[in-house]
């Protein structure tokens, strides 16, 4: 068996870029970008009023003054003039500064008195002008790689970029193996249960910017395993679950062995996930998790997700991880990395009591998989330890991020 930081990294190896597609703008939200995009334009491109209120020279805006308007500058619409000396521009936010001014009188700061205004006794000191570019100027980059937030597309938009160049999503098809699997839906038999991996692993490889594909369950024979394989291996990154044991009726890799099986490892210093194995078949990366329920969603956590985003131009870099205060004692660990389900909450992680690998109640109860070193040594209440986030930060998450630092 080799370590967890091993395995990753050979499956690094393993996975390839998956290249580029252009895009609509509107189709981006959580999309990779893969070239930076340059500015067509100034944003603003005019300087623009950033209150409601008159456009003035600065040399007239002092109190009790009274100027004559002599027009309007609105948004999309702007005054066609100049603000002479003793002249004001009745002007909105957004809309374009006249020439001739220089700042903006609020109109909290004036009174209107017919084709006049008067100036108040106290002015807001601010000149309230946005300068053009002071968003940003032509040719200003966003820099690849990167996942695209609603921010991100924003300001795309802003810079007038209609379409964009990203990485194309990894496809991951997902094959479960068993006799004792049905769909859910689907009646099991008094020795079967409900395959559930596949959907959690989907959920989980979509959340990480790839394509799932749902295979049919292979039964039990090789020649099944063997075609199911074949067409999995027409994806990306061909995914089994079961069938990554020792046991008689663990056929995945005499399958893939039919099939070129290059074999990268098989057998993972973990709990859970020991059978794990890797490899290539042709052109696709090849993973082969075990049965077990919590088994499977950990290493797509470990090593699914981090792949996904290899894949994508991310970077190849573990999961993130950050740190918590231990909420109790922990006894001496054992010979395996151990991802331990656990609950964080005010900057403490609690592991929970049952750690069992078939237990899909305890992993969906939990938020992060507290993870011992290899023959770790006791642990004290209070002790510094790192995990995985599950979901999406909350508040308990950013307490412990900013009392012990943020991601390792």
């Amino acid at each position: 068996m080799i370590s967890v930081d091993e395995a990753l990294e050979r499956l690094f190896g393993l996975v390839r870029p998956t290249g580029c597609e252009r895009i609509a703008l509107a189709e981006a939200r959580g999309r990779v970008l893969a070239r930076e995009v340059r500015a067509q334009r100034d944003q603003p491109p005019f300087a623009s009023s950033a209150m409601d209120g008159y456009a003035v020279r600065g040399a007239d805006a002092h109190p009790g003054a009274r100027l004559r308007v002599v027009g309007e500058s609105a948004a999309g619409r702007r005054f066609g003039g100049a603000a002479a000396p003793g002249e004001a521009v009745r002007i909105f936010t957004g809309a374009p500064l006249p020439e001739g001014a220089d700042r903006i009188v609020i109109q909290e700061d004036t009174v209107r008195d017919g084709d006049f205004i008067v100036l108040g006794d106290r002015l807001d000191p601010s000149l309230h002008v946005r300068a053009q570019g002071c968003d940003f100027v032509a040719g200003a980059a966003i820099s690849a790689s990167r996942i695209l937030g609603p921010a991100d597309i924003a300001l795309l938009a802003a810079m007038n970029a209609p379409k964009i160049t990203v990485a194309r999503r990894p496809s991951i098809a997902i094959l479960s193996t068993g006799n004792e699997l049905v769909l859910p839906g689907e009646s099991p038999g008094p020795d079967q249960i409900v395959a559930s991996n596949a959907f959690g692993l989907a959920a989980l490889v979509e959340a990480a910017g790839a394509e799932a594909r749902i295979l049919p369950i292979a039964p039990d024979r090789i020649d099944a395993v063997e075609a199911a394989l074949g067409l999995a291996c027409e994806a990306d990154v061909a995914v089994t679950i079961g069938g990554a044991s020792v046991g008689d009726h663990d056929l995945v890799a005499e399958a893939g062995g039919r099939l070129g099986l290059q074999l990268a490892f098989h057998g993972v210093r973990m709990r859970p996930g020991k059978p794990l194995m890797a490899g290539r078949i042709g052109d696709a990366a090849f993973i082969g998790l075990p049965g077990n329920p919590v088994s499977a969603l950990v290493c797509g956590h470990v090593f699914l997700a981090p792949a996904v985003r290899a894949m994508l131009g991310l970077g190849a870099c573990a999961a993130p991880r950050l740190k918590a205060r231990l909420a109790a004692d922990m006894p001496k660990g054992g010979p395996r990395e151990h991802y331990m389900r656990a609950t964080v909450a005010k900057g403490e992680i609690a592991p929970n009591d049952l750690q069992d690998s078939s237990l899909l109640s305890v992993l969906a109860a939990a938020n992060a998989l507290l993870i011992r070193p290899a023959n770790d040594s006791a642990r004290s209440s209070g002790d510094a330890v790192d995990y995985i986030p599950l979901v999406a930060p909350h508040p308990g998450m950013d307490d412990a991020a900013a009392d012990d630092g943020a991601a390792a």
